[in-house]
């Protein structure tokens, strides 16, 4: 990626008076899109960066850590469309690194979650570091960009099925804390790890996931080696121990 404010800087005379489009209601919100997927960031821009339609201005893309904080602070965005598991640390780094910007009263920058997991441990973790709410990517590109106006305005916005569960963990003494160590994983290696601590033959898990063998066992080896774990055997008891199984 080039220079943060590639493209994306502050809003010129004619992106400006594109907000008062009667499609986008009067509304503006300017954001940045956090995701290791260059295609995923390209269709969510296409779908909502609209402006003239949708209000949305993105004004920023982001694929690791790095890039995340440095883009967010030099465009200072008012919300920031997040991924969970990011090279450099997940959005979990990306939230500890920009929490100046989020507890700013007068200009604050606002992080709404946009993954494909729902695993209680991201859910919790983000939310914990400072995310106004977590929304899956099966989302449609409407209810996106009204969840986006609502995190903007300071609404907390979670998809639905996400909803009853974050305010029962919350709620609980044993709600899942930040792991540093399942946040180095990317998210095919934490499929294969789930995979393989239930039991799971490496045959069986390339079919599950459309992959080679010699793909899993890749997988495997890193995730291994991220962990500092020896064998199957080991990984199987780590991933019981954080209810991942």
């Amino acid at each position: 990626m080039s220079d943060p404010t590639e493209a994306n800087g502050t809003a010129g005379p004619a992106q400006e008076a594109g907000t008062a489009d009667g499609g986008a209601g009067g509304r503006h919100v300017r954001v940045v899109l956090v995701d290791d997927h260059r295609m995923f960031r390209t269709g969510v821009q296409a779908e909502i960066g609209r402006t003239e339609q949708t209000g949305v201005e993105v004004v920023g893309e982001a694929a690791d850590v790095d890039q995340a904080v440095a883009v967010i602070t030099a465009t200072r965005p008012e919300v920031v469309l997040l991924d969970v598991h990011l090279p450099g640390g997940g959005g979990v780094e990306v939230l500890r690194r920009c929490a100046a910007l989020t507890a700013d009263t007068e200009r604050p920058v606002r992080f709404l979650a946009l993954s494909v997991s729902d695993a209680a441990e991201d859910v919790i973790g983000v939310i914990r570091g400072g995310a106004r709410g977590y929304v899956t990517k099966t989302i449609t590109g409407a209810d996106l960009i009204d969840s986006v106006f609502r995190v903007q305005e300071g609404d907390a916005v979670f998809s639905p099925r996400l909803a009853g569960f974050v305010l029962d963990a919350f709620a609980s003494t044993d709600a899942p804390p930040v792991d540093e160590d399942l946040d180095r994983l990317t998210q095919r290696e934490r499929e294969v790890l789930r995979l393989i601590a239930r039991g799971y033959a490496y045959k069986e898990i390339a079919r599950q996931l459309f992959i080679s063998v010699k793909t899993v066992e890749s997988h495997v080896s890193a995730v291994l080696r991220k962990l500092q774990l020896s064998n199957r055997h080991e990984l199987t008891r780590w991933a019981t121990a954080r209810r991942l199984v």
